[in-house]
């Protein structure tokens, strides 16, 4: 039995699925709003590590 033939018993002729994640996202306005989430989860979780490291300088004996 040959590859072509193992494969393709078993498969209907109109055997393309649709995709599980398509490609080309949501449009412009969906990668903008990505862009000001990413940058403000990034200047919290910088604040939160500066404030750590002053607390700590402040407090340790």
């Amino acid at each position: 039995m040959a590859d072509d033939d193992f494969y393709t018993r078993d498969r209907p002729a109109d055997a393309p699925l649709p995709e599980d994640r398509p490609r080309g996202g949501g449009g412009p306005e969906d990668v903008a709003g990505r862009g000001r989430s990413r940058r403000g989860k990034f200047w919290l979780i910088l604040a939160l590590i500066v404030l750590v490291v002053i607390f700590l300088a402040l407090f340790m004996p």
